[in-house]
This record gives structure tokens, C-alpha cells and sequence, in this order.
């Protein structure tokens, strides 16, 4: 029974992994700054990257790729790695990796948008549906009023929602160039292009702050460098490679879909270990939001 469903499977391991890797950063974060995370964590993804395509690939490096391969790749990981990561990370210590991962579903809504201004592709009229159904979840745990006759406020941090926000613009934009610059070549070879161009990003925005020291110092915190490692290990590594597998073994709307309902998943343990405190209306809305994805790919 097991062996017909490999990619359903594999989607959900996917879902598990990133939980994990949302929730490791989130405590890495708060121990040692989202640059030091977002530094050091594709470091270590790239090595076990590297590692996983000189096994698979019999290369370590993408020195296979071509000129377009590395100019579109090298844009969407500046976009994605270094813009939208770096502003996604700064989201978790101001409202915590689950509100960050419910925002992270406008990435499709986002990437759908760019896909037809920049790819010519179409939007059809369950992606419009789906899209206004996801965007009304997130009003809904964004949005908020203490009675009737009162006005909606944020009962979240202005800014908190703004980094998510463009955490969720970089993941969207950046799948967009990934798809441009891809094209046929390697999806692992792809990813090592992307993740080096995030590393001399970020190495260029730490020079020039004059971070550098920070980074030392985070390397010597036991507890900040295990929340950066496990992230790593099931983000960058394990969630790249199971999110493969589950597209060749099963289609990719079903692959999609179940790797969507991260933002449900994550809701018991962010309040076990970090006692966010998550209101029904709230997981309304990140249902509806969840629900909004999906028809995308269904």
C-alpha cells in the first residue's frame, strides 16, 4: 500500500521537514540574529547539497551549468536567499514562525502573478479563487476587533507582518527565475547555483555592516548553532530532495498540495515549545488560507 503512494508520502515528509525547519530557525534566530542564520544555514545546506550531487551527479560543484543557468538561478537566489529569507527571518522573533509560514502561502499567489507578467502564463479562474481565498485567511489573522462597535486593528506587529510579507514576495518572485533559469539543467545542480549566490549576497550585506564578528560570535553558540544545523539539515537538504521525490512519483498538484498544509501542521508546536498563543479565529484563517493553495494545484 505504501509503495503506490511514494509521492504522496514523500509530500508529506516535505510538510514535516519544513515545520521543523521553520520552528529550528525560529529558536536560532531569536539565540543569534536572522543574518548569522540565514549565513551559516547555507553554508551547511550547501555542503550537504554538494555532497548528495557528487553522489548522485558525480560533481560537486555545478560547473556543468551554462551562462543562462547561472545568470537566471543567480537572480532567483538573490531574490529568494537574500531578500525574501533574510525578511522572512527577521519575521520570526516579532510574530513567530507560524504566522510567518501562513503568510509564506501568498508565495503562490505571488509566483502565479509574476508567471504571467514575466513567463506569459496563464491564471486560471480557480488560481483567481484560490488566490482571493488565501489572501481572506490571512485577513483574518491579521485583522481583528475587540468589539462591534470598534474599528479592525493589526494584532500583529506592523512591521512583523511586513518582513513576512516580503519574505513571501522573494519566495514568489524568486520560484519564477528559478523556473526561468532551470529549465532542463539539474534541479539539485540548480538549487547549489542558487544557495551560492545567497552565500556572496549575504557575504556582501555582512561587509559592508561590518557583521562579521556577530557571525564568529554565533558560531561559538552551542544552542543557536543545533537550531541552525537541524534547519538546515530538513530544510535546505532533506525538503529539496523529498520535494523531488514526491513530484516523479506522483503528480505535482498532489505533491503540492499536501507540502501546502505546513501552516496547519506547525500550529501544535509553536504552542508546546513557544506558547504562541493562536486563537480560533486565527486557525480559521490559516485553514482558509491552506485551502486557497490547494486550488491552485488541484
Amino acid at each position: 500500500m505504501i509503495s503506490a503512494h511514494y509521492g504522496e508520502f514523500a509530500a508529506l515528509l516535505v510538510a514535516i521537514f519544513w515545520t521543523i525547519t521553520a520552528l529550528a530557525f525560529e529558536s536560532a534566530t531569536k539565540k543569534v540574529g536572522s543574518i548569522a542564520v540565514n549565513i551559516i544555514r547555507l553554508v551547511i545546506g550547501f555542503l550537504f547539497l554538494s555532497t548528495l550531487t557528487l553522489i548522485l551527479r558525480g560533481k560537486f560543484l555545478p560547473v556543468d551549468a551554462s551562462m543562462h543557468n547561472w545568470i537566471w538561478l543567480g537572480v532567483s537566489g538573490l531574490i529568494g536567499f537574500v531578500i525574501g529569507d533574510l525578511f522572512l527571518f527577521k519575521s520570526y522573533p516579532i510574530v513567530g514562525s507560524w504566522f510567518s509560514m501562513l503568510m509564506m502561502t501568498l508565495a503562490p499567489p505571488i509566483a502565479a502573478i509574476f508567471g504571467f507578467i514575466i513567463l506569459g502564463e496563464r491564471m486560471e479562474l480557480k488560481s483567481l479563487l484560490g488566490m482571493s481565498l488565501t489572501i481572506t485567511g490571512i485577513g483574518l489573522t491579521i485583522f481583528s476587533r475587540k468589539s462591534k462597535n470598534e474599528k479592525f486593528s493589526l494584532n500583529k506587529p506592523a512591521i512583523g507582518i511586513l518582513y513576512a510579507l516580503i519574505g513571501a514576495f522573494g519566495q514568489g518572485l524568486g520560484i519564477v527565475f528559478s523556473k526561468l533559469g532551470m529549465a532542463d539543467y539539474d534541479p539539485f545542480a540548480s538549487t547549489q547555483i542558487r544557495i551560492i549566490t545567497g552565500m556572496i549576497g549575504f557575504g556582501i550585506i555582512i561587509s559592508f555592516a561590518g557583521r562579521w564578528k556577530s557571525i564568529y560570535t554565533a558560531l561559538k553558540n552551542r544552542k543557536g548553532m543545533l537550531g541552525i544545523t537541524v534547519g538546515s539539515f530538513f530544510g535546505p537538504f532533506l525538503g529539496v530532495s523529498f520535494s523531488l521525490v514526491a513530484i516523479k512519483y506522483t503528480q505535482t498538484g498532489i505533491a503540492s498540495t499536501i507540502m501546502a498544509i505546513v501552516p496547519i501542521l506547525i500550529i501544535p508546536p509553536s504552542i508546546l515549545f513557544f506558547k504562541h498563543k493562536i486563537t480560533l479565529r486565527e486557525m480559521i484563517g490559516a485553514i482558509m488560507g491552506v485551502i486557497g493553495v490547494m486550488l491552485f494545484f488541484v
